[in-house]
């Protein structure tokens, strides 16, 4: 069974950790998380994908093993992660990628893409329930945007594992995750302990502030100068890529909308049907 190697590189004075999966002479595939996530949630998706490919999983500053930032109100914006995603690679000599991104993941990956200087990076995208913003352009109006301000400056503390662990399955339902293990190694690689004993998530509560950065939650201008091909997934649920916006989205040529039954934000990528879904589009 294929296994992750774990590393770490300073990168524009940051230190980044990341997992890397296969072999590094075939194509790359970044795989980047949500807001309050960390890279080990592709371990499933990695370890297919890593058969034909070499996968790297960053944790974005602030999160998992990453460097928390001592500026969170400058650092933890979508223009530093994307300077930062572009300095990894380009520390690894890296020049081509195939990205897929979750959620906050995804929208550094449209980021990179729609922007002229680096958008030859990025050869195909895949955006998992996320989108360039809403219709409208009343973005914090969007429901699963409020519900992730209203609690993400803020993460809980628990006496134990399994307390947390039950958390995690009550906020994270929408995931789609399978059985007790897999809940199990999601919050085994999200957990940290505190300073009183206790266990929490393994976030700065700080990247709250990245919702300071307006700019943030409308990439609009972007999309539209996004030239590679893209597919968007929808969870039928999710109440932070509305219908609206994804069929919005859907009418840009190079763009192909998928939509996954039953599940909301955001679909964890980790089932047969939704990994044969992305190796087919990487291919």
């Amino acid at each position: 069974m294929l296994s992750p190697k774990s590393r770490f590189e300073t990168i524009k004075g940051m230190e980044v950790h990341f997992t890397q999966w296969g072999d590094p002479l075939k194509p790359t595939v970044v795989c980047w998380h949500g807001l309050t996530r960390n890279g080990r949630d592709f371990d499933i998706l990695a370890r297919h994908l890593a058969q034909d490919y070499h996968i790297l999983c960053p944790d974005t500053i602030g999160r998992g093993w990453s460097q928390w930032s001592s500026s969170p109100e400058k650092d933890y914006c979508f223009e530093n992660y994307s300077n930062l995603a572009i300095g990894l690679l380009d520390h690894l000599g890296i020049e081509q990628v195939r990205w897929i991104g979750t959620s906050m993941g995804g929208a550094i990956g449209l980021r990179i893409a729609g922007t002229p200087l680096h958008q030859n990076r990025i050869t195909s995208l895949i955006l998992n329930d996320i989108g360039a913003g809403a219709s409208d352009n009343a973005v914090q109006d969007i429901e699963g945007i409020k519900r992730i301000i209203s609690y993400v400056g803020a993460p809980p503390q628990f006496k134990t594992f399994s307390e947390l662990k039950n958390y995690y399955k009550t906020i994270y339902a929408a995931f789609g995750l399978v059985n007790e293990q897999e809940w199990t190694d999601f919050t085994r690689n999200s957990c940290r302990r505190t300073n009183e004993g206790g266990i929490s998530p393994n976030y700065d509560p700080n990247i709250a502030l990245q919702f300071q950065h307006t700019e943030d939650l409308n990439l609009w201008s972007q999309w539209e100068a996004i030239q590679c091909k893209t597919l968007l997934i929808r969870g039928e649920k999710s109440d932070v890529l509305p219908l609206d916006v994804a069929l919005k989205m859907q009418q840009k040529p190079n763009c192909q909308l998928v939509s996954i039954p039953k599940l909301g934000h955001a679909p964890a990528l980790n089932t047969e049907e939704q990994i044969s879904i992305t190796e087919d589009f990487l291919r």
